[in-house]
């Protein structure tokens, strides 16, 4: 069996969910979740500048992630295990802001989302998992920032009866709310 790429537009802009080339047989799968003419044919512009992979316990958090500077789109797949991945939108300009979407991704789905710039990303591990970011922009560790996981403005609903205790890191822990993002940042990101 064989399944073609496919790409759906998400309700923040330039934010799209990809269904990969996956090629089964008896020995498994193949899968491409890349190519950057693919992606031009579909409308989507990618130039891969580096590649991350992380490795996380079931309940962790990773926080709403993001660069002042540089913004950092990303190309998300859970490789192994299962997340409930989320997209802030924080681009003063747009219609979406403010708002975000969350989504599952999992080795099983092999769906991936297309993180555009100026947008928070962050995401709560349901099961023990690996994922991939492949970003169109350098990591700035000096640009480095992020909003609180829990903050009460953008209201993320996540999906935690389902992961027990929460695991976060000591930076994510001190991370400022919305609000505080606001204020740093003139209103949010012009992109």
């Amino acid at each position: 069996m064989v399944q073609k790429f496919e790409c759906s537009k998400l309700g923040i802009e330039g934010a799209y969910l990809i269904e990969p080339f996956v090629a089964y047989d008896e020995r498994g799968y193949f899968i491409k979740d890349y190519s950057a003419e693919i992606f031009q044919d579909m409308g989507i512009s990618h130039d891969i500048k580096e590649v991350f992979y992380t490795n996380s316990h079931k309940g962790v958090i990773r926080a709403i992630h993001f660069q002042r500077e540089k913004q950092q789109p990303k190309l998300v797949r859970c490789v192994y295990g299962e997340i409930f991945d989320v997209v802030v939108d924080l681009r003063k300009n747009s219609p979406t802001f403010g708002e975000w979407e969350g989504y599952i991704l999992s080795e099983e789905n092999k769906k991936e989302i297309l993180v555009p710039a100026g947008c928070g990303h962050g995401y709560l591990v349901m099961e023990d998992s690996i994922v991939s970011y492949k970003c169109a922009e350098k990591f700035y560790g000096e640009y480095d920032d992020g909003i609180i996981w829990n903050d009460t403005q953008i209201n993320i609903s996540w999906p935690l009866k389902s992961v027990g205790n929460i695991i976060l890191s000591e930076k994510d822990k001190k991370l400022g709310s919305f609000q505080e993002f606001l204020k740093a940042n003139r209103g949010g990101f012009e992109v």
